[in-house]
This record gives C-alpha cells, structure tokens and sequence, in this order.
C-alpha cells in the first residue's frame, strides 16, 4: 500500500491527519495527531502507508513521555530491549537514551542493530535537549539508492552478501577516544556480532529492493578485506547521494519514525560540547531476505536477549523479486 499524494488523511476520533512530504524521495511530516492518545487501527494502518511510502515520518510530540513513546512503537510490532551491550534508561529496559555526554554521538552512517540476526523494523527517536545549532539527524532511503545504481552494477549487488559487525567503534571514527568514548566502546563492544545479511534486501511488506550494508557492514563474503572496502564504499556512495537524504533539524518534543530495513542514519556531530538527548525506542524485526529467497544467518552471538524474531510473511517480497 503506498501513498501517492504528497498529503493524506486518516483519522483519530475523528481529528483529521495531515501527512505531506519534506523531500521527493525520504521523509513526511504528520500533523493532527496527537501521541498522547491512543490510536484507533485506521490511523495506525495511515502511519504504516505513511511510512512504507516515505521511510521516515515526523511527529510533534509534545506532552510524550517515555511510556507514551514505547506504547507509540508498539502499534507496529513487539519492542526489543534497548540495545544488545548498551545499558537501557534506568527503568525501562526498552528505552535507549542516545545522549552527546554519555559517548551517544553516531556520526557514521548506519542502519540500527543490522550485526545481529534479526535487526529492528523501525525505529522511534524522540528529542528531549537539543542544542542550539546543530545537532541534525540525517536518513538516507536505501531503496531510491538501490534504483540509482547502474544496471549492472544492481546485478552485481544482488549477488553479494556482507557481514555486519560491532567490533569496531563507528561512532567515533576519526577523533581521538576521550575516557567517555573509551568506555563506550568497551561496553558496545563487550559481546561481540557478527552476521551475514543480502546486500540487497527485498522489504517484506513493499516488495521493494534496497541496499542492506552501512558502517557495521565490514566486508563481502569471499573477498579479501581490501576488495570489500572498495566495493562497499561504492554502493555506499549511493546511499548517501544528497537527493536520498533528509536532513532533520530537531526541534524539541518531535519523535521520528523510520524503517530501519530500507534507510540509513547519521547524527551530524556539529555542535561543539553541548549537551543532546534523544530517546530511542525500536521495534522487533525480521530476519532480513535477499532477492533469490536466502535468508540472513548468524555468525557469532547470541541476542535473543535482545530481540524476538518477528513473523512477517515474505510472499510480498518474494513476489516482487
């Protein structure tokens, strides 16, 4: 199901719901909702369009506090814990705070999780403090990226697969490790994932094809360390072309909804020492599905302490491969 105006409307008790683009190829803003409330199952099947059309969805959260934001998640599938190393708010084990002065500065390209089997669905971040200037949160439509690329080189991506991993410090690439960033990386580091996921991942609930690889995609399965790097910076250039990009400024009390199977992310690490707190909250995946039906497998770790697996028919996705 998708959306083809740039504005839509649904209904919660009777408030009309504004959904209209922010960019051609990623991102909606949603007005006339309140998150407070509780959603009737025709706004929630909305937002889901919303979302299989535009990736990323942008709401005012004003008066959403933690509990809201989980029951908000939940409306799409069953919650994981906050992270599979990274310790949870105090209190709520299902929600990560992503803070600037705790080594939360996810300034690489990424999509959420992807080193373990079963990565995120979708994702929710909701700002608390922002800083002044900067701070913005950049989501790249992998499937767009995907359509960009050249014939042959599309051919060739459906063929690879790439092992993701979190043994290496992606948020801190390039500067040097202050005592908080050290500390950081000791706990994301401290159970060690790797996972062998398609290249290229068909959506199960669109059918459509998107590159699967971001900062935990480490290297292609049968080339050397050297050839991978070459081949994945390339595919990754498309991703991150400016036309698949939004560029969210936050401003507090908004949440962002993305589907962690066909975006990518990066937090712009512009604005200097100040403080910046998100709050993110993320929802069961599948087991990703490459385009000739092979399914993603683990390597090492277990995280079903983690996450469930999500049951989420693939006839779509096999359909359209």
């Amino acid at each position: 199901m998708t959306i083809t105006a740039d504005e839509a409307t649904a209904s919660q008790t009777g408030v009309a719901l504004d959904i209209r683009k922010v960019t051609g190829r990623i991102g909606a803003r949603v007005s006339g909702l309140d998150l407070t409330e509780e959603l009737d199952q025709a706004t929630v099947a909305a937002i889901r369009a919303a979302l299989n059309a535009h990736k990323a969805l942008v709401f005012d959260a004003a008066g959403l506090d933690d509990e809201g934001q989980q029951r908000f998640a939940r409306h799409f599938g069953e919650l994981t814990t906050a992270h599979p190393t990274v310790p949870a708010l105090d209190g709520s084990p299902n929600v990560l705070p992503v803070d600037s002065e705790g080594g939360g500065r996810a300034n690489h390209w990424h999509t959420d999780v992807t080193f373990v089997l079963s990565p995120p669905q979708a994702s929710t971040l909701r700002s608390l403090v922002i800083p002044p200037y900067g701070g913005e949160t950049l989501i790249a439509n992998s499937a767009t990226a995907y359509t960009d690329l050249p014939e042959p080189l599309r051919a060739f991506a459906d063929t690879l697969w790439a092992v993701h991993t979190n043994v290496y410090d992606y948020a801190t690439q390039g500067r040097a490790l202050s005592d908080t960033h050290a500390e950081h990386r000791r706990i994301f580091t401290s159970i060690k994932y790797e996972t062998a996921h398609p290249v290229v991942r068909v959506h199960p609930l669109t059918g459509e094809r998107g590159l699967f690889v971001g900062g935990f995609a480490q290297r292609i399965v049968g080339l050397s360390a050297g050839e991978s790097r070459k081949i994945l910076d390339i595919l990754q250039s498309y991703v991150t072309r400016p036309e698949n990009v939004l560029r969210w400024r936050w401003s507090e009390n908004e949440l962002v909804l993305f589907d962690n199977r066909i975006t990518q992310h990066y937090a712009i690490d512009n604005y200097d020492d100040l403080p910046r707190r998100l709050h993110r909250v993320t929802v069961a995946g599948d087991i990703p599905v490459g385009v000739d039906g092979g399914r993603s497998h683990s390597i090492e770790g277990d995280a079903s302490h983690y996450t469930t697996v999500a049951d989420i028919p693939q006839a779509a996705a096999l359909a359209a491969a």
